[in-house]
């Protein structure tokens, strides 16, 4: 990776719409590691980081916890190393369904806002 080719962290923090503080933090507790430093110290992401801090980002609103990221991203690393694996294929579809069951409540919720703020409206 060539410093063109990554992106400083406060860079990435405006195109995730990652906080600095939070994209330490991931690095810190070792769920996303930038891929390079500059020879001063600043942290470089690549596009694969990028990647990664999007699906962690993505995984917010549906109320994972940074274990279950974890979770989820060594499952999609093992899966570039060994993309036929079928008992990774498996947890993956696990983790699908589970996301898509996250997602259904999520949007009952939204549903329900939207009718009490539908209320609010006609009072």
């Amino acid at each position: 990776m060539t410093d063109e080719q990554a992106l400083r962290i406060g860079e990435v923090a405006e195109s995730t719409s990652l906080s600095l503080r939070t994209l330490r933090h991931y690095e810190d507790i070792g769920l996303v590691i930038p891929s390079a430093r500059t020879e001063g110290g600043f942290r470089l992401y690549g596009a694969e980081d990028i990647a990664r801090l999007m699906i962690v980002r993505r995984m917010k609103p549906l109320g994972y916890s940074l274990e279950e990221m974890r979770a989820l991203l060594d499952v999609v690393d093992a899966l570039r190393r060994t993309p036929g694996d079928p008992q990774l294929r498996t947890e993956l579809e696990a983790i699908l369904d589970e996301a898509r069951s996250r997602r259904e409540r999520l949007a009952t919720q939204v549903a329900m806002a939207d009718e009490f703020l539908a209320q609010l409206d006609g009072v």
